[in-house]
């Protein structure tokens, strides 16, 4: 029998000279386990998927019951779909009165790609202003208003009519003009490394842009449902977008996207032309039953209002000479060393015993931490220990 590694490198894209190689046979709550039943602490929970933990019970019954049901169907936004219906209802329960109308998608890049579509579409402008060192997603659309030139090169020409502005910078809010057709931006930026915004700054931002008639995107695709200590992270910030990206953990493990508006505003893509964005797959109703699943778990075990207790647990115990800093808000943070040789080196270290960690695209010398919602003291306790261990050793 032909080996699994040789088969994956015969058959399977990859996306690196060195993919980790990593096998794991299954998952549960914050592990993961390899063909020997080694357990390994998922702390970037599949890169922020994983909010409620893997193989939530009640996420699998729902997953089996809908796949018995019926699965797919046709093209979202024709036919009534009970889980679609019933999971958008829900969302919108939690979400300001102008974010009604969700147009579900298969994943966060799609989402982008439906909101700059629709902002366009409603304005009748073209301009899209975006931050640096900014993520959305690794399609042309997503690419063009990705803040860094280095994975943005070799797919040129991409999206016209888009510029960039330095996050968390008031004077830069000048360049939006009433040829804005929408700011895209993270309400905290991922990839950059966990950049946390000032209040007073998105604020500034949400003026500007209902001043000139330009709609506000915020990406809360890393940041939603859960993960900063609030359902959404614009809740700490006292401002609402006009248009809202969500995925990642919204399918508490399955792929799902959206983008969420007013139904005024979703209303353009009815009309000239109809059909203004179709997905074959989005808002498939499999993906649709767990997300609502997770959804409710997240709401009943009350994990949001634990975050922040977490959070500083963390904070008290990731202290070492050799970190340079520790950044982030609730369960999306970061720290920093002096190099990505580093980094690279004690991430690795990491995983060798057990603990899954990553880098970040637009900020390689920091450590990527996101851990499932449902750790606990003592696990934290445990990953902390096994973290200074790798960086003593890696220091030493």
């Amino acid at each position: 029998m032909i080996p699994l590694r040789q088969l994956f490198l015969q058959h399977n894209a990859q996306t690196t000279d060195f993919p980790l190689m990593l096998e794991f046979v299954r998952a549960s709550g914050i592990y993961l386990y390899d063909k020997n039943n080694k357990a390994h602490i998922d702390l970037i929970s599949g890169i922020g998927v994983s909010n409620i933990g893997h193989c939530h019970p009640k996420v699998v019954q729902a997953i089996k019951d809908q796949a018995e049901t019926y699965m797919h169907q046709m093209v979202y936004g024709e036919y009534l779909q009970a889980p679609q219906i019933k999971f958008a209802q829900r969302l919108t329960e939690f979400l300001p009165e102008n974010l009604q109308s969700v147009y579900f998608v298969n994943s966060g890049a799609e989402a982008t790609e439906g909101a700059l579509k629709l902002a366009k579409r409603y304005t009748g402008r073209t301009e899209i202003i975006a931050c640096r060192n900014s993520y959305h997603g690794s399609t042309q659309g997503a690419l063009s208003v990705m803040g860094n030139e280095e994975y943005k090169f070799a797919f040129r020409p991409l999206l016209p009519d888009v510029k960039f502005i330095h996050f968390n910078n008031e004077k830069d809010l000048e360049q939006i003009t009433e040829r804005t057709a929408c700011v895209i931006i993270e309400t905290i930026q991922g990839e950059a490394g966990v950049r946390i915004p000032y209040e007073q700054y998105l604020k500034a931002l949400r003026k500007r842009c209902s001043e000139t008639g330009t709609l506000l995107i915020l990406d809360e695709i890393q940041t939603g449902l859960g993960r900063t200590g609030k359902l959404f992270a614009f809740e700490h910030f006292n401002i609402v977008p006009d248009i809202l990206l969500l995925a990642k953990a919204l399918g508490a493990g399955m792929p799902i996207g959206a983008f969420i508006s007013s139904n005024e505003i979703m209303a353009v893509l009815k009309s000239e032309p109809i059909l203004g964005h179709i997905t074959t797959f989005g808002g498939h109703p499999v993906s649709c039953a767990a997300g609502l699943a997770g959804f409710e778990v997240l709401l009943e075990e009350n994990l949001i209002n634990q975050v922040e207790q977490k959070h500083n647990l963390f904070k008290k115990l990731l202290v070492h000479p050799a970190i340079k800093e520790f950044r982030g808000k609730g369960f999306m943070f970061t720290i920093e060393f002096d190099s990505f040789e580093t980094n690279k080196k004690i991430i690795d270290r990491c995983i060798e015993k057990g603990i899954i960690s990553d880098w970040f695209l637009h900020c390689t010398n920091s450590m990527r931490l996101a851990p499932p919602l449902i750790i606990t003291a003592e696990q934290i306790e445990y990953a902390c220990k096994i973290i200074q261990e790798s960086i003593e050793e890696i220091s030493a």
